[in-house]
Formats: C-alpha cells, sequence, structure tokens
C-alpha cells in the first residue's frame, strides 16, 4: 500500500497546483498592465507556461500509469516525456519573446507601480514555493514532475528579483531595471528548460540512459560466468525510470538448462547494477560464432521481465 502513496498525493498536488497557478496567471497579468510592469508582464508569461507544465504533468502523470495494451506495448510512459519535452521547448521560445520585449523598453522607459509589484511578487513566491513544497518527492523520481517543480523553481526565483528590483526602483527611479529583471527572467527560463529538453530529447531518440555508460555495462556483462563476448548491445528509456536492453550474448555449446543459469547471472546484474527491469538476450554458441553462416541456440531469444 506504501508504494502508492506518492502517486497518489503528486497526482492531488498537480490538480491543486494548476487551478491555484491558472488563477495567479490572470492576477499577475492585470496587475503587470495596471502597473505598466514588463517584469511582472513577463514573470505572468512564465507562470502561464507553468500552467502549462503543470497541465503537462497531470496529462503525462495519467497516462505514464496506464498499463500496456495490445495497441501500446510498452505502455504509455514516454507521453510523460513528450509532454516535458513540449513544456521546455515552449520555454525557450518565451524567453525569446521577453528578450526582444526588454530591448523595446530600454528603449522606450515607462515609469511603473512598484507597489503593485511588491503585492504581486510576494504572493507569487508564496505561491510557487508551496507548490514546490507539495512536489518535492514527486520530482526525485518522474521527469515531467522534474519540468514542474523547475518551473516552480525558476518562478520563485524571478519574483524574488522582482522583490527587490521593485524596492529598487522605489529608491532610486531607476526604470530600467523593470527590463532588466525581464532579462534575467528570461535567462532562468532558459536555465529551467534546458536539462529537461536535453533529458526528453534524449529518451525520444532511444539515447543511452543519462549517466549510464555503454563500455561499463558490456565489460560488466563480459564479467559473468559463462559468458565468452557480447555485441550488438542496446540500451535504451522506456520512460525516465525504466529501461531496456537487448544485445547478442556468446557461449559455448551447453544443454538449455546450463544456459538459463548463465541468462540468470545476465539478468541479476543488470538489475542490481545498472536498474535495467526489461531485456531481450540472443544466445550464440561458439561453435557457431566459428562458422560462415549464422546460428543461435535453439531457442533463440531469452526475455526477461521484472
Amino acid at each position: 500500500m506504501h508504494t502508492h502513496h506518492h502517486p497518489v498525493r503528486t497526482g492531488k498536488v498537480l490538480r491543486w497546483s494548476l487551478g491555484a497557478t491558472a488563477a495567479f496567471v490572470l492576477i499577475e497579468a492585470l496587475s503587470g498592465l495596471q502597473a505598466q510592469s514588463l517584469a511582472l508582464l513577463s514573470d505572468a508569461g512564465h507562470n502561464f507556461t507553468d500552467a502549462l507544465a503543470l497541465l503537462l504533468a497531470l496529462l503525462g502523470f495519467y497516462f505514464g500509469a496506464k498499463p500496456a495494451d495490445e495497441s501500446k506495448t510498452y505502455g504509455y510512459q514516454r507521453a510523460g516525456v513528450l509532454a516535458a519535452f513540449i513544456n521546455a521547448l515552449a520555454l525557450l521560445i518565451l524567453s525569446a519573446y521577453i528578450c526582444v520585449e526588454s530591448v523595446h523598453r530600454f528603449r522606450e522607459p515607462r515609469e511603473v507601480n512598484e507597489t503593485t509589484m511588491f503585492a504581486v511578487a510576494g504572493l507569487g513566491l508564496i505561491l510557487n514555493g508551496a507548490i514546490m513544497w507539495g512536489l518535492r518527492d514527486g520530482h526525485k523520481h518522474d521527469l515531467n514532475v522534474r519540468a514542474a517543480f523547475l518551473h516552480m523553481l525558476g518562478d520563485a526565483l524571478g519574483s524574488v528579483g522582482i522583490l527587490i528590483g521593485a524596492w529598487v526602483i522605489r529608491e532610486t527611479r531607476w526604470l530600467w531595471i523593470d527590463p532588466a529583471l525581464s532579462l534575467v527572467i528570461a535567462a532562468l527560463i532558459v536555465w529551467t528548460a534546458w536539462d529537461v529538453l536535453k533529458d526528453s530529447l534524449n529518451i525520444l531518440l532511444e539515447g543511452l540512459p543519462q549517466g549510464m555508460r555503454l563500455t561499463n555495462v558490456t565489460e560488466s556483462l563480459r564479467r559473468v560466468e559463462g559468458v565468452l563476448d557480447v555485441h550488438d548491445l542496446h540500451i535504451w528509456s522506456l520512460g525516465t525510470q525504466a529501461h531496456a536492453l537487448s544485445c547478442h550474448v556468446l557461449i559455448d555449446d551447453m544443454p538449455h538448462s546450463e544456459s538459463e543459469t548463465i541468462l540468470r547471472r545476465i539478468n541479476d546484474v543488470l538489475c542490481s547494477q545498472f536498474h535495467i527491469h526489461h531485456t531481450t538476450i540472443q544466445f550464440e554458441h561458439q561453435p557457431c560464432a566459428l562458422q560462415s553462416a549464422p546460428c543461435s541456440m535453439g531457442p533463440g531469444e531469452h526475455s526477461h521481465s521484472h
């Protein structure tokens, strides 16, 4: 029962966070127009992508929990990864727009209402801090929830920047602070988006899982008792946590029962050292490997999955 506690809790947090963020976007956008603050409007845009991030995270969370079926034999884990990729891409586009608007505001500074900036940024800091607290467990294990968490972190830092900027404007009347803050927020947006974009694209392109080295896996498999060689090794991710592997393993000519023992040893190594739980292993006999024609062991393919 305990294993389902965090997913259920994360789903509830995502739902109320989405509602609260959507409401705050409306408040901040209206306040930014009233105060003529580009920083507030930029932050409202950032919060809008936060709401999008939470919506996509919620959809990804829902689809990721769906079991495999006859149509999607690997399940729906990639839905969350795809959501994270779209979300990060939207953030990069938004940051480019903010930079363009900031340049215009540098050329034509406008008076801003720093009191409104204080109030709205303070409210935003409280809201984003509360959402980050609610997602503190889920973001460690799910790329899509991590995307939403990083949005909130970036926006919380943006709120701190606006609070400081509003105080500086009040004390000095330096109007260039407002577009300068917008550029800082744009940089924060890029920072929050880049890692998520890179990680999600790597999974979608079926690249090697983050932090894993192909040579390390190959060497570990070659050290397994009974294994002579390993080739045609492929490793990819089904989702943020589920990894899969396929390879050809060269062994001596032996009875099927003995090869099953080697298969168990291989899967034990893959599970314990590399957290790879879905494998497809093709055994090849030593005598067959020395012949010109390809040959494989009786049943040919062994698969193992947890």
